[in-house]
């Protein structure tokens, strides 16, 4: 089977065209992205775990290096869906000279793209991640200065069934029929409350650089489960430089015995905020700790508030938390790009100036 070659040599059609859309804004900042990484590890990297590609027989594969870039290409320029994201790379030049492809050949097929996700899975892609915050390191950004968690809730990608479905259901179960008695189309979604609004949906647990802003980790649970819960392991996969934190950031909502034990234990500085409690309310000096926490964490909102308003991340995109968990990882490595690429530009425009 094996992968499909492709030239890396533009032909003669490919650098006519180059002189007419390269000074575009697209081609510019998918240039400065094949520019500011290097993508032969992490192409050998997925290579080697991709479970298809291998054999002598058969089609050859797509090589999944050019798979991932077009999984990016998605997540950067806001397209809803694999069929789209398809038609937009083999109707745009810039697109398909940053993924690799020739310009007389055709995207991949959709369900190849969509077939991807399930072949690199998570673990594989934490991989990706975990190499790509290293190069960035190298590069002069922080991913050890102290990290800021917090969580947000995400509405479901698909609505919950109304009463009278639920009852249909109900009553097809009591009645011993072979229909499997699901009460909601998303089966691994669920609901909680928000300031007295009901909310069906997942949530998003992450952990972000407070220097750099870049995002260190992210794991997807159901609505319902407290923030609490997750802390110790988003530090934990928060963890990718040779030295331990030396503090960590959260809000009230995180402050428990449990999560003060299991900083102190790895020796990092508990900067949890405090909570105030029937019997006994906060003290002068805890506000103003309190307050100095959040001017520091205010940096995971951005990371919240950034995607959500451009990426649609306030919702999800799929109904099981194995996708989901997949798609943000896949977000948060495409917002770590552009946060880097964005700020090399502000530092060459200082430097020019």
């Amino acid at each position: 089977m094996g992968f499909k070659k492709y030239e890396r040599r533009p032909t003669f059609l490919d650098m006519e065209l180059s002189k007419v859309i390269g000074q575009s804004r697209t081609q510019r900042f998918l240039s400065e992205v094949d520019s500011a990484i290097d993508w032969k590890p992490i192409g050998e990297m997925i290579t080697s775990q991709y479970p298809v590609g291998h054999s002598v027989y058969g089609n050859r594969a797509y090589p999944p290096l050019m798979l991932l870039k077009a999984l990016l290409i998605q997540k950067w320029f806001g397209i809803s869906s694999d069929p789209e994201l398809e038609n937009q790379i083999n109707d745009r030049f810039s697109f398909k000279t940053f993924i690799g492809l020739p310009l007389s050949d055709p995207s991949p097929d959709h369900s190849i793209l969509s077939r991807f996700r399930t072949r690199i899975g998570k673990e594989h892609l934490e991989d990706v991640h975990h190499v790509l915050l290293l190069q960035f390191q190298g590069k002069g950004f922080s991913i050890e200065s102290g990290m800021a968690v917090d969580a947000r809730l995400v509405k479901s990608a698909s609505k919950p069934l109304g009463k009278d479905k639920l009852k249909e259901r109900k009553e097809e179960k009591e009645r011993g029929t072979n229909k499997p008695a699901k009460f909601q189309r998303d089966l691994e979604s669920d609901w909680t409350v928000r300031k007295e609004e009901p909310i069906f949906g997942m949530k998003e647990h992450a952990a972000i650089d407070v220097e750099s802003g870049l995002v260190l980790s992210t794991h997807v649970s159901r609505a319902s489960e407290h923030d609490t819960v997750y802390f110790p392991y988003v530090v934990a996969k928060g963890l990718h430089g040779k030295d331990v934190l030396e503090r960590v950031y959260a809000d009230k909502g995180y402050s428990s015995e449990t999560n003060r034990d299991f900083l102190n234990l790895n020796e990092m500085a508990d900067s949890i905020m405090r909570k105030g409690q029937v019997n006994a309310s906060l003290t002068r000096f805890e506000i103003e700790r309190n307050k100095g926490i959040s001017k520091i964490r205010y940096v995971i909102e951005q990371y919240f508030g950034l995607t959500e308003m451009y990426h649609g991340a306030g919702k999800a995109r799929y109904t099981t938390l194995v996708k989901e968990g997949w798609n943000r990882l896949c977000q948060v490595m495409a917002f770590n790009i552009k946060r880097v690429i964005l700020s090399q530009r502000r530092r060459g425009i200082l430097s020019a100036a």
